[in-house]
């Protein structure tokens, strides 16, 4: 059992619980079989995206485009390894195809469906950086601040180079005679994503989920939060050694390992702006589709028949009709 694979267990149980808290809550006409086929759908498209997306994106040599089979192929060297190397955004394309294909086929509403999942995804994903940050990956640049913490697995850096040598002694990290490489503390970047982007994120997106003005607003509003997030957290980040930086507006020569320059973008960045471009349209469009008034409670259906929406207007009718008898009986009384 390998922790990262245990915290992606979690994170979809946490997942679970909240989307089914929802649907109970609100009374919407979808069964417990029916939500678990859904995330059966929506997990095996999410792992399909996530590695597929992995290996087209983050993999600089030609390996699985000259052996495509290999992207699923958990050996290497005769010995188990899994699936090394999941990406979040081809993760993130995956399940939403699988989400929108089962509720289309299902003949749910799509928005509704979608807003219910952006309540509840980011809590479970909380876990998976947890779980990035007990295997020792994804770590980010070198600090002399309090929350440096020593990664194991992180490259050790030469100690011919001055600022090596000068956050060693800031960070009272011990250089004996004869060494040549040091490892340094790091900023702990994985935990900045799991607060942030995790319990932030779902915390921001859980107080607003009955008051959203449309639907769709809240798949937009976690497309957008999570992209704002991560964008900055890349800046604490350490790029990948093979990727570096994709976008470099002004050429520089510094370590990926000490500084971030301010007007260089990595991979995630890129993709994290893209994320917050696909908000901003996704809002401009769901707020112009027809029936897009927010549907916050259904009435309890019994019979397996579905439940109707009720709209504000007849609730407030609803409620107007039921003050006038109330005062009407005071009166005859």
């Amino acid at each position: 059992m390998r922790w990262y694979g245990l915290m992606y267990v979690v994170a979809f149980g946490v997942a679970y619980l909240m989307y089914r808290r929802q649907v109970r809550e609100r009374h919407f006409p979808l069964t417990e079989d029916q939500i678990t086929g859904m995330f059966t759908w929506g997990i095996l498209a999410l792992l399909l995206g996530a590695r597929i997306f992995s290996t087209l994106v983050y993999e600089t040599s030609d390996m699985y485009r000259r052996q495509p089979w290999l992207i699923f192929w958990p050996f290497q060297n005769g010995k188990f390894t899994g699936l090394m190397g999941m990406s979040y955004h081809g993760g993130v394309i995956g399940c939403a195809l699988g989400v929108i294909i089962y509720s289309i086929v299902k003949h749910f509403d799509t928005r509704e469906i979608t807003d219910m999942f952006a309540a509840s995804i980011p809590l479970g994903y909380t876990f998976g950086r947890i779980g990035n940050f007990i295997n020792g990956e994804l770590y980010g640049r070198v600090t002399t601040g309090p929350l440096g913490m020593i990664f194991p697995h992180a490259a050790p850096l030469p100690l011919s180079e001055p600022w090596v040598r000068e956050a060693a002694e800031k960070t009272g990290v011990v250089v004996t005679k004869g060494m040549t490489l040091v490892n340094l503390p790091r900023h702990p970047s994985q935990l900045y994503e799991a607060i942030l982007e995790g319990i932030v994120v779902w915390a921001i997106i859980y107080l607003v989920r009955n008051k959203k003005p449309f639907k769709g607003f809240l798949t937009a509003m976690y497309l957008f939060l999570y992209g704002f997030f991560r964008f900055f957290i890349e800046y604490f980040r350490e790029p990948d050694a093979d990727l570096g930086y994709r976008i470099e507006f002004v050429k520089h020569n510094l370590s990926p390992a000490m500084s971030h320059p301010l007007f260089s973008f990595s991979t995630g960045q890129i993709l994290c702006f893209v994320m917050m471009l696909a908000a901003i349209i996704w809002v401009i469009i769901a707020s112009r589709m027809p029936d897009r008034e927010s549907i916050r409670v259904y009435p309890d259906s019994s019979g397996g028949e579905a439940a109707k929406e009720i709209s504000a207007e007849d609730k407030a009718a609803r409620d107007a009709e039921r003050n006038r008898r109330r005062k009407l009986r005071k009166k005859l009384k």
